[in-house]
């Protein structure tokens, strides 16, 4: 009796346990894919295919604390309005990052969205909300 109520109880832990485990959404999916083909565009140039930058001219975005952080709003005024001589993450690099206020709320997302969940980033997604918010401060 004892090894069958055993058994049960880890039966229920396994099943509890793959039901909570957060598969990635189509939304999520869609906006990784989108954001990788403005990272394409306007970022491999200088970041590189791996997310690795170039030492000491363009910074790292793969393992980036500015990247993975909880300071979504930061990360999205860097992309709004470029970076020159700022220190990132202990490092300066000497290479100016350009604005791309260009881009649009729903491209700023998706490519921010695919740069903290890519390589070893893993963090939440950007909306186009926290960019929209985050633009009409900074005008």
């Amino acid at each position: 009796m004892k090894k069958w109520m055993i058994g049960l109880a880890c039966g229920f832990i396994s099943i509890n346990g793959i039901a909570q485990k957060k598969p990635v959404s189509d939304n999520l999916k869609a906006s990784i894919k989108r954001g990788a083909e403005v990272y394409l565009l306007q970022c491999l140039a200088c970041h590189q295919a791996d997310g690795g930058g170039v030492p000491h001219l363009n910074a790292p975005l793969d393992g980036s604390n500015n990247v993975k952080g909880n300071n979504k709003s930061r990360l999205i005024k860097l992309v709004l309005k470029g970076l020159s001589g700022e220190e990132l993450d202990g490092e300066n690099y000497s290479n100016t990052m350009a604005p791309h206020s260009d881009l649009s709320d729903r491209q700023i997302a998706d490519v921010l969205t695919y740069i903290r969940n890519n390589w070893t980033n893993k963090a939440s997604s950007v909306t186009v909300a926290e960019v929209k918010s985050v633009r009409s401060k900074n005008k």
